[in-house]
């Protein structure tokens, strides 16, 4: 999985374009990702971070997941990438949310409070070509209240969470392949421990 070259149509440039100039002034975007609908933002900011937290109405303590373009974005953000870990995206074609050791470079409140982060590779093109040309990983979490029901799809989401953002990318950016629901979570240890946490 090495470097991208994209060639996108306008309209999906246009929106990737303005998704990505609301996520460097430390705006929240909501956005389609291969699973389910997320609210987003840099997630190196933490005062965009925090926002998030805000707009879901959860607790700092609770981590958040990120996505990267690729596993070169991925081994800028973990100190180790596991070679258990490697394996399993190398081999895995559904979404899957990798919990990893020793975060670095992001916000500090993306982070649990023992140093791990769950990150996404996502199978999605949008989400690819955001996080690539972003140039850095963004937040992705439900588009929901902390406690409710995920959105399955933009017609679920609350108007509540659509005011609170600062941009909605357009809905025809979501792709027929999206799985419409929340991704497998598997943490892997230095040593190669596998736990699944959410199957």
């Amino acid at each position: 999985m090495g470097k991208h070259r994209f060639t996108i149509d306008p309209k999906t440039d246009a929106q990737v374009r303005k998704a990505i100039e609301v996520l460097k002034q430390g705006g929240i975007i909501l956005y389609p990702t291969d699973t389910i609908w997320g609210i987003g933002c840099d997630a190196t900011n933490e005062e965009a971070v925090a926002k998030v937290f805000s707009i879901k109405q959860r607790e700092e303590s609770k981590s958040l997941v990120t996505l990267v373009s690729d596993i070169d974005m991925l081994c800028r953000y973990v100190r180790t990438v596991p070679d258990a870990a490697i394996e399993l995206i190398e081999v895995n074609d559904a979404p899957m949310t990798i919990v990893y050791p020793e975060a670095v470079g992001l916000a500090q409140n993306v982070v649990a409070e023992d140093g791990s982060v769950g990150i996404r590779i996502p199978n999605n093109e949008f989400c690819r070509q955001l996080t690539f040309r972003l140039g850095g990983p963004i937040v992705s979490t439900s588009a929901n209240i902390s406690g409710e029901t995920a959105p399955k799809g933009f017609k679920d989401i609350s108007d509540q969470i659509k005011e609170a953002v600062d941009y909605i990318v357009s809905p025809s950016m979501e792709e027929k392949d999206s799985t419409h629901k929340s991704s497998q979570i598997i943490k892997v240890g230095l040593k190669g421990e596998i736990k699944i946490i959410r199957g």
